[in-house]
């Protein structure tokens, strides 16, 4: 069977929970012998065109478009006919039986009907919310509370804020980047990217909404909706989500429950059981994930900073992650540790998370977004770790009480707080965790082989009309 995976990245640049999935899912397929393929798109906002590259991962043939961001209207953020066009050639050429979408981020919804022109099958897996969130599918607002009910006034007001183009100035920068790298050799693309990041730090704090400007976002929100149920699901044979609790957040908007199907994450289980769980003399607690606003790690500090400095000094606190467009951010993060007593480190390499995990306590998840089934959790359990996660979503659906590990009431780092000092007093309670009756999360193995099924029923079915 010859597939093609379509992502809106992938490693080894990007690592995140879609990203690594998707090459698990790749990889699994290949073992199996089948023809894998990759679609994918890369950033690179001083390229003079979109284009198309080839190159290789882990024995994967990747094509990656090269997004520049030079969009004239934000309709172009999810529907971009030259895009589009640049899927469709490479489908004649790849020549598939069938398609697989990850993420059409950075992409188009006209690659699902360029696929459906063909009569290829489609499958969609549900990563997350983009089909219906324009903000990167996340359902936040722009000031960082959860989007509980999708109303398009306010997706208009919340859009306002999100730079999806490059300005003028911008382009003829990027213009100016491209032709001294084509000349000379030279990428000026970093130190172009560190000084707009300097002067945007020191820029003045958001403007009010344009309520002229959020009006007609509304209305291109509504108009993308719109496409979403005309153009894309018609021709998607089956979504997969991999949360129950996701799975019901697109009922809700009107999807045919028939056509949805809960298919869980794997894990690379093998690759945590050869690293089994180490003592520490202190207790060990650490975050892992991105170092943004709406995956909180400023709670677990909070949290921390609330325990007496004595007690503090039974365990030690430490924080793994990239901070990716979030300086401000994490500079205030690096303070707080400093101030508390905690350790700020880079992002773990995939190679570093099972032993870090393997000698972790407790692992702190305190997102205030509706997560999906986030991979820290997934390898966290595969890992044994005992799991401490906000009470919303993906996490709360993993995390089952006194057997994984505990929940807390979303945002609260009092609640936080007391458990952590509770177990800097006793830490056998987490000893009781993970009983012989713990059933860890599936082996990618069996994903890709439940996926596999998937796509053999799909194509008996044929593609959907």
């Amino acid at each position: 069977m010859r597939v093609l995976l379509v992502s809106h990245r992938f490693p080894p640049a990007h690592t995140a929970g879609t990203e690594v999935h998707t090459a698990q899912l790749a990889g699994g397929l290949a073992r199996r012998g089948h023809r894998v393929g990759v679609f994918t798109a890369e950033k690179d906002v001083s390229s003079p065109d979109l284009s198309l590259r080839e190159r290789e991962h882990a024995g994967i043939a990747v094509t990656e478009l090269v997004q520049n961001l030079h969009h004239d209207a934000f309709r172009e953020t999810w529907d971009h006919p030259r895009i589009a066009a640049l899927f469709g050639e490479h489908l004649d050429r790849a020549r598939p039986d069938l398609v697989h979408v990850q993420h059409l981020m950075y992409l188009s919804i006209g690659c699902v009907e360029e696929a459906a022109r063909r009569g290829l099958a489609v499958v969609f897996t549900l990563n997350d919310y983009w089909l219906h969130c324009a903000r990167f599918g996340q359902r936040v607002h722009a000031e960082g509370s959860i989007c509980h009910a999708i109303d398009f006034a306010r997706c208009g007001e919340c859009l306002t804020s999100l730079k999806f183009a490059q300005t003028p100035l911008e382009r003829a920068t990027a213009r100016a980047i491209a032709g001294v790298r084509s000349t000379t050799g030279v990428d000026l693309g970093a130190a172009a990217r560190g000084a707009a990041k300097h002067l945007t730090g020191r820029a003045a704090s958001q403007p009010p909404v344009d309520p002229v400007r959020a009006a007609e976002l509304a209305r291109e929100v509504e108009l993308r909706e719109q496409a979403v149920r005309e153009r894309l699901v018609p021709h998607v044979a089956l979504f997969l989500a991999p949360s129950r609790f996701l799975r019901e957040r697109f009922l809700e908007r009107g999807f045919d429950p028939s056509r949805i199907r809960h298919v869980p994450y794997g894990v690379e289980l093998e690759r945590f059981r050869a690293h089994p769980r180490r003592s520490t003399e202190r207790l060990r607690i650490a975050y892992i994930g991105a170092l943004a606003p709406h995956k909180a790690p400023h709670l677990v500090l909070e949290a921390w900073a609330r325990i007496p400095a004595e007690l503090r000094a039974r365990g030690e606190l430490h924080l793994f992650g990239p901070a990716r467009h979030h300086d401000e951010y994490r500079e205030s993060l690096a303070k707080r540790a400093s101030e508390v007593g905690a350790t700020l480190h880079d992002p773990l390499a995939r190679d570093e998370v099972p032993s870090e995990l393997a000698r972790t306590d407790l692992l702190v998840v305190p997102s205030t977004w509706y997560e999906n089934a986030p991979l820290v959790i997934l390898e966290a359990l595969a890992a044994r770790t005992p799991l401490l996660v906000s009470d919303l979503g993906g996490m709360a659906e993993l995390v089952e009480p006194g057997r994984s590990g505990w929940r807390f009431p979303l945002g609260d780092a009092q609640a936080i707080s007391e458990r952590l000092a509770a177990l800097l007093r006793d830490p056998s309670p987490l000893e009781r965790l993970y009983g012989e009756d713990f059933t860890p999360p599936p082996d990618v193995e069996e994903q890709v082989s439940c996926i596999e099924s998937i796509y053999g029923e799909v194509l008996a079915e044929g593609p959907a009309r």
